[in-house]
């Protein structure tokens, strides 16, 4: 007896894998219908499986620790005279290093990061432009070297050079009145809250704040947090794209750039913040460029060098950090 199943034509359904079929059997041939797990079925099937089981599994599979470059980092630092952490991500391969990421430092002038965030919610929301003049007051002075401050009483400047005062040049004059501006500290720490960030905050001229202030001086962050900031900025995820946008080209013109940003060649774009006090020197740095795509925070408070030299232990071993981030594969 010869038996055989052949699909009907224009009856066959292979991919769920229900199929008519037509039996011959002693030269007789019968029509039927039988379930069958086809190969298209199946595929179809582990296809579904295999997704749903990565959707399950990617956030414990997201992010991974560089081992090889934890180890390097740790042989680095070893022997600081200071307290110091680090936060770098790896943005093209989701690979992440911290030390003492989630402590809270010092941010020095990296506070005018949120600062800058606070300016930008303003100009999202019509409250000022970016072109607009603005008037200088002998009020707003903030006694040091400013460019800022070297202007008489009355003069007029428009905000977006403010802005690239207080980023480029660091001018404490231009950031206090930013300060201002932005609605105060209070409003930018809102903000910063609001974005998700715990640690980050402006303690300078900022009611109820007093005490942490002198701790932490003019801000406070952690190193993942400054990080962070600054790879959302990248992203295009602080206030919009567009003044996301807007905020990396202002970071990207660091008129201080002796130290981390000098161990990175000058035809990749970096976009960067420093900050710097006797006890305390810190950089968050988004470095772009010959296949290589990160971002870091080296933060550091509690120094026992305090000196303002370019042999500074905090400024030589963060050009160290810069360095190896650089040259690590």
């Amino acid at each position: 007896m010869l038996s055989e199943c052949l699909p009907t034509v224009g009856e066959d359904n292979r991919f769920f894998g229900k199929q008519n079929f037509r039996l011959v059997r002693g030269g007789q041939t019968k029509f039927g219908f039988k379930n069958t797990l086809t190969p298209m079925y199946l595929l179809f099937r582990s296809i579904i499986i295999a997704v749903f089981a990565f959707s399950v599994i990617k956030p414990a599979m997201g992010q991974r620790t560089d081992r090889k470059l934890e180890r390097k980092l740790n042989q680095l630092i070893t022997g600081f005279n200071g307290q110091l952490g680090i936060y770098v991500h790896d943005l093209k391969r989701n690979r992440i290093v911290g030390i003492s990421q989630d402590t809270v430092f010092s941010t020095a002038s990296m506070v005018k990061v949120p600062i800058l965030i606070g300016i930008m919610d303003k100009l999202n929301r019509g409250e000022l432009k970016y072109n607009q003049e603005i008037i200088y007051h002998d009020s707003l002075l903030y006694a040091g070297s400013d460019i800022l401050g070297s202007f008489k009483s009355g003069e007029k400047i428009e905000l977006g050079k403010v802005i690239m005062l207080m980023l480029t040049t660091s001018d404490n004059t231009a950031s206090l009145w930013l300060q201002n501006l932005a609605g105060t500290g209070s409003r930018i720490n809102n903000l910063i809250d609001s974005l998700g960030f715990k640690e980050t905050r402006v303690n300078s001229r900022t009611p109820g704040r007093e005490s942490i202030r002198s701790v932490y001086g003019w801000g406070q962050t952690t190193p993942k947090e400054m990080a962070t900031i600054m790879e959302r900025i990248v992203k295009g995820e602080i206030i919009s794209d567009s003044l996301s946008q807007r905020m990396l080209r202002l970071l990207g013109r660091n008129f201080w750039d002796d130290n981390a940003i000098a161990q990175v060649p000058a035809d990749v774009f970096v976009a960067s913040k420093n900050g710097a006090v006797n006890k305390s020197r810190s950089e968050v740095l988004f470095v772009n460029g010959r296949g290589r795509r990160y971002v870091f925070c080296v933060c550091t408070q509690n120094n026992n060098d305090e000196s303002w030299n370019e042999n500074n232990e905090a400024w030589v071993l963060t050009r160290k950090i810069s360095k190896l981030l650089w040259e690590h594969n």
